[in-house]
């Protein structure tokens, strides 16, 4: 395998492993009858507080399937590229604190699927941009708003949609992209010291310090000290 290859493998195992997660669970429930759907948040009941760990890899049809499989594996890709370091964090962390306000806050239905996740993730790569602030987190937070711009547009209350997942995806998306944002990715220290460029002043930092009198005396007793060291010079003698 060349290197190119396995670079590609590496940052696609964890996608991979979701979506396989995902892919099983889906053959299972369809071709076996499973009544895997009782497994999603069911809020502000016991019984629904297992949804918050089974509820992203379980899905309604194979549409509502396939709407998540693609998106994960694409953003999870990107995390894993970009934000190798708190990419592990930030994605349980999301899927986690989703799941948390779906069962505190969302309607009484069974809430489903990856979507939550895939606002979360989507919230977190545009926000990056904008809590980091170097350029390469920039410029991956305008692909992402022009690539994923549709999604906002699944936040809007409707039914048979769990659009409180969609909402409270974005909501800890904003939330990890703050909280981890002093984490440095590799290259990130680089950008920085782009910016970070020597400035000459327009104006002397004494400018307003001294009077026009005072000033006026401190150009002339460095012109004197100047023609000393001239003369000095030209006469061949050392001077302090």
């Amino acid at each position: 395998m060349n290197r190119e290859l396995r670079y590609i493998y590496l940052k696609l195992r964890f996608s991979l492993l979701v979506a396989g997660i995902m892919t099983v669970t889906m053959v299972l429930q369809e071709y076996y009858h499973l009544p895997l759907a009782y497994y999603g948040i069911y809020p502000r009941h016991t019984e629904g507080l297992w949804g918050i760990l089974f509820a992203p890899f379980l899905h309604s049809s194979w549409g509502h399937f396939f709407s998540n499989f693609f998106p994960i594996i694409a953003l999870l890709f990107l995390m894993e590229t970009f934000y190798n370091r708190v990419s592990l964090l930030a994605t349980l962390g999301i899927s986690f604190l989703t799941g948390v306000l779906v069962w505190l806050f969302a309607r009484h239905s069974f809430h489903i699927g990856a979507s939550g996740v895939v606002y979360g993730l989507i919230s977190f790569l545009f926000w990056s941009g904008i809590f980091r602030g170097n350029r390469r987190s920039i410029i991956l937070s305008l692909v992402v708003l022009t690539a994923y711009s549709s999604y906002f547009d699944g936040m809007q209350p409707r039914e048979g949609i769990s659009w409180e997942s969609h909402l409270y995806g974005a909501l800890a998306g904003v939330f990890f992209a703050f909280a981890l944002k002093n984490i440095k990715e590799e290259g990130e220290e680089v950008d920085k010291d782009d910016y970070q460029q020597e400035k000459t002043p327009f104006l002397s930092p004494d400018t307003f310090v001294y009077t026009r009198a005072q000033r006026a005396a401190i150009i002339a007793e460095e012109m004197r000290r100047q023609e000393e060291l001239r003369r000095a010079a030209e006469e061949g003698f050392d001077t302090l």
